[in-house]
C-alpha cells in the first residue's frame, strides 16, 4: 500500500539510527560493556514504541478509509411499495393513488370552449371528479388551487405568471372556505358551482371583479417568502388584472 511506505521509511530510519550509534560505542577486550547493553536496550526500547506508532497509524488509516455506516433515514423510494389499505393489486403505493387521483389525465388535453357566467366569469371543466356531493350555495369545500395574471402571459406560461399557490403559499397546500362566506370572490364561487370532488377546472375572473375582489379583501395573498407572487400582485393593478383560477376540490362537505 502506498500510505505504509512513510512508515515503513520512519522503521528503517530508526534502525538505521540505533545501528549507528551501536557501532560507535568501545568495549575493553575480556569485558562486557555496560554501554553497550545500555544501547541496545535504548535500541529494544526504540524499537517497540517505533512498532507501536506504526501499527496505531495503520489503524488510523484503515479506520478512515473504512466507509462509515450511513445515518437512519427516510428513504423516499420506499414509499413506492408501501402497501396501503384498499390495495388489492399489492402493485399500488401511497404515492401512485394521489398521482392517479390527482395527476393528469387523457381527457384533460380536451379542447373545450369556456361556459360564460352571468357575473362575467367563465370556466372550463377538465375533470368532472367523482361522487355525490356537488358544491352548492353552503358548502364547505377544501381545494387546491393556482392563480395566474392573465396579463404576465410568456412563451413558458401562455396562460399568465403565477402569483399564487396553495402549495407555495399555505401550510397544508389547499384553501378551506364556505362557499358563500365572503372569504373569496363571488364570481369565483359561481364558477365552482356543481364541482365534484376530484374535479378540476379554470375558472376566468374578468378585471372588474379581480378589482372589487381586491378592495373588500377576498384575494388570496401570496406569502411572505413569495417575492415573486408580491410584486406581481403589485404590479397586476397597473394594467388588466384579469385572473385565472386553476382550481382542484379535495373535499366538499
Amino acid at each position: 500500500m502506498k500510505t505504509s511506505t512513510p512508515i515503513l521509511s520512519m522503521l528503517l530510519a530508526a534502525n538505521w539510527t540505533t545501528t549507528q550509534a551501536f557501532s560507535v560505542i568501545p568495549s575493553r577486550p575480556g569485558k562486557k560493556s555496560t554501554a553497550l547493553y545500555a544501547s541496545s536496550d535504548r535500541r529494544s526500547f526504540f524499537l517497540q514504541q517505533s512498532t507501536k506508532a506504526a501499527s496505531a497509524s495503520a489503524a488510523l488509516l484503515f479506520t478512515s478509509s473504512s466507509p462509515q455506516p450511513a445515518s437512519a433515514g427516510i428513504d423516499p423510494n420506499a414509499l413506492k411499495s408501501f402497501a396501503v389499505e384498499g390495495d388489492t393489486t399489492g402493485a399500488s403505493s401511497r404515492l401512485r393513488q394521489i398521482e392517479s387521483a390527482n395527476g393528469p389525465r387523457p381527457e384533460d388535453s380536451k379542447d373545450i370552449a369556456f361556459e360564460v357566467l352571468p357575473s362575467g366569469a367563465s370556466f372550463r371543466e377538465y375533470r368532472e371528479g367523482k361522487g355525490e356531493a356537488t358544491i352548492q350555495p353552503g358548502s364547505k369545500v377544501a381545494a387546491e388551487m393556482t392563480i395566474r395574471c392573465r396579463s404576465f402571459a410568456t412563451a413558458d406560461a401562455p396562460g399568465g405568471l403565477t402569483y399564487f399557490t396553495t402549495k407555495g403559499d399555505t401550510d397544508f397546500n389547499e384553501l378551506a372556505w364556505t362557499i358563500g362566506s365572503g372569504e373569496l370572490p363571488p364570481e369565483l364561487e359561481e364558477g365552482m358551482i356543481g364541482m365534484r370532488k376530484g374535479a378540476v377546472r379554470r375558472i376566468e375572473l374578468p378585471s372588474t371583479a379581480v378589482f372589487a375582489a381586491r378592495k373588500n379583501g377576498s384575494l388570496p395573498l401570496p406569502s411572505d417568502k413569495n417575492k415573486d407572487g408580491k410584486r406581481r400582485f403589485e404590479n397586476l393593478f397597473k394594467t388588466d388584472a384579469t385572473l385565472m383560477f386553476e382550481v382542484l376540490v379535495t373535499r366538499i362537505k
